[in-house]
């Protein structure tokens, strides 16, 4: 099978709950854009971003942060991929390095996802939620993430995961709340990134 759409225990589509708001949110539609834009605008508008909000809980597999109704973006992007998993759009998860306060060091990862769409092969979005000064959209083929690259030391991680990387989940599984989290999000220091 497509690692791609392969259920997984952070990418759980196979959960009845995951499995039935993913059906819910493809009635009636049977084009996978309109689908992964539905999708999309579903966990970017009501999933709220924990930290935006100052939610508690830290939440990590598809079918938690579903049940939370929460999640940093990388609990985020694996709901998102799970939902389009269940609808059968091969979906990947991506990351960014950015600063964490938009002057310079120190940065961390930030987690979004990548579709594959007929047509436009790999089609990155984000759906951490949108605040002032963050309007992500799913517009394909223009990509218009939350957040761009505009300092030394932030990237673009090309790469698409078929699985989150092991240091985001062990920062979301090592962490009693989400304010804890936040003073301790993972990061990839760009050297290191061969080593994976």
């Amino acid at each position: 099978m497509d690692p791609f759409l392969t259920s997984t225990n952070v990418i759980d589509w196979t959960h009845p709950a995951v499995l039935a708001q993913a059906r819910a949110l493809a009635n009636g539609l049977s084009d996978p854009a309109l689908v992964t834009r539905r999708c999309f605008e579903w966990v970017r508008d009501e999933i709220k971003h924990s930290h935006d909000f100052g939610l508690s809980p830290v939440t990590c597999a598809a079918s938690h942060v579903l049940q939370e109704g929460s999640g940093y973006c990388y609990a985020k992007s694996h709901l998102l991929a799970a939902l389009l998993r269940a609808n059968g759009i091969p979906t990947g998860l991506c990351y960014q390095r950015l600063s964490r306060d938009g002057k310079g060091a120190p940065f961390s990862l930030h987690g979004l996802n990548a579709v594959r769409l007929p047509g436009v092969e790999w089609y990155r979005v984000d759906a951490r939620g949108n605040r002032t000064g963050v309007d992500a959209q799913c517009v394909p083929p223009i990509e218009k993430l939350a957040f761009s690259i505009t300092m030394p030391g932030e990237a673009d991680l090309p790469e698409v995961w078929s699985d989150p990387l092991s240091i985001v989940v062990e920062a979301l599984m090592a962490h009693a709340s989400a304010a804890e989290l936040w003073e301790a999000l993972p990061d990839l220091p760009l050297w290191t990134r061969t080593s994976l």
